[in-house]
């Protein structure tokens, strides 16, 4: 007599996880709780005993072997509490890819694993208008409250617990306000939105009726006025990049319904550009500051100091007085984050696996899933701009894994001959 199939994975504690984004912010536990949420992930995993691994997943897995001996280098324990929270972020990534993978592979309708997606969307373009309407708002949060004091202090963790809406500078008579919540650096928030809005056009897609549907497309064009605002060069340049890898495959594959959906995203967003003179503020923010300096003196400093460790790196970033930037060497991009702190060998797995997510996606034959193969290309553009040992790479993570099931699925269906069912293949262990 054949075994039993085990339950299904609950979809609930994806929903708390990412649809309850504004309320861990009004906490303060967005940031800390994240770690928290994705070891309930792991724990929900662990009961069900065996599941099965995304594609890919073992180059990650170097990943985080790479990462964990690299703590060898750290100069201080204090570093090691920062260094922790990455690897956490890190981890969390892989535990939500794997939780989403094996959800999307046993059910009959893939589209309810992607609502928790659509809830983090909505939770980012509300707070998002929050930035915008009361840039200034801040606040002291509970969890700001319940950490020792000297935690709280310090500056790396103030900036994830003590609530703000937008990045400003309190000295300027005139400041650019940027929204940021739920994030506490406004360049989170544009690869968010950037690595996000795929997937709601691809939900779209994938629903073609319902309320969610209706109220998602209603949100794009009300999305555009906080990411316009963040002035966030990196969102445009790998939306752009996006766009256009998906436009020359719509093209090949002769592919309307996507063509189309593209001709749609880009008009919203042209139209956009005549109430937000998005150029002409993008070029007063570069004129006032010193961001295209900063950031080319910590490179500088990353692949100077990097040849003297190159295989493990130093642990972490670092603070220093050689560079114009106030910031860590090691900052302000994830690609020089894992150079510097991890070392090449962990930059090539960090890269590989996106490289590997990349071109397994980019498989799927329906307009949903070309949607959805455009995520790990923006976070290939993202990478040399902005950090995400965040919430964002769950959320890449999230995708990806969504992306990988539907292409599975799309293959087995093309195969059969048949409707789509449920993949029926070996689990492996969690």
């Amino acid at each position: 007599m054949a075994p039993s199939a085990p339950p299904q994975l609950p979809l609930w504690p994806l929903s708390m996880m990412f649809g309850l984004v504004p309320l861990w912010w009004l906490f303060g536990a967005f940031y800390l709780g994240w770690p928290l949420l994705g070891a309930l992930l792991f724990a929900l995993l662990l009961t069900r005993g065996r599941v099965p691994l995304p594609p890919a997943a073992g180059i990650w897995l170097l990943f985080l072997a790479i990462v964990v001996v690299s703590a060898t280098q750290l100069s201080s324990p204090a570093s090691l509490l920062t260094f922790a929270l990455r690897l956490a972020f890190y981890l969390t990534a892989l535990v939500v890819g794997v939780y989403v993978y094996a959800a999307a592979r046993e059910r009959a309708s893939l589209v309810a694993v992607l609502t928790p997606l659509c809830a983090f969307w909505f939770g980012l373009v509300a707070l998002g208008w929050l930035g915008v309407l009361v840039p200034r708002l801040a606040m002291t949060t509970p969890m700001e409250v319940l950490l020792p004091g000297g935690v709280a202090g310090t500056p790396f963790i103030q900036d994830m617990v003590h609530l703000t809406t937008a990045e400003y500078s309190a000295r300027s008579l005139n400041p650019i306000y940027r929204p940021a919540a739920p994030f506490a650096y406004t360049n989170n928030y544009g690869s968010a939105y950037a690595m996000t809005l795929p997937c709601v056009v691809a939900f779209a897609m994938l629903r073609r009726q319902g309320l969610l549907r209706w109220a998602l497309l209603a949100s794009l064009p009300l999305s555009l006025a906080p990411a316009f605002l963040t002035l966030n060069r990196a969102m445009f340049l790998s939306l752009g990049a996006g766009l256009a890898v998906l436009g020359v495959r719509a093209s090949l594959r002769g592919n309307v319904r996507v063509a189309a959906s593209i001709v749609g995203v880009v008009v919203i967003g042209g139209l956009a550009t005549l109430f937000i003179p998005i150029t002409e503020l993008i070029s007063r923010r570069v004129d006032s500051s010193d961001t295209n300096t900063d950031r080319l003196s910590l490179y500088s400093e990353v692949i100077r100091r990097v040849q003297e460790s190159p295989w493990l790196g130093y642990g972490a970033p670092v603070n220093v007085d050689t560079v114009s930037a106030a910031a860590p060497i090691g900052t302000q991009g994830q690609l020089w984050m894992v150079l510097f702190s991890h070392g090449v060998p962990a930059l090539i797995c960090f890269l590989a696996w996106f490289v590997a997510a990349a071109v397994i996606c980019a498989r799927a034959t329906s307009a949903a899933g070309q949607w959805l193969a455009v995520v790990p290309v923006v976070c290939l553009v993202q990478v040399p701009f902005y950090g995400m040992a965040n919430q964002n790479l769950a959320v890449a993570f999230f995708a990806v894994a969504f992306a990988m099931a539907l292409t599975e699925r799309e293959r087995l269906t093309r195969l059969a001959g048949s409707s789509p069912t449920p993949a029926r293949t070996a689990p492996v262990p969690a």
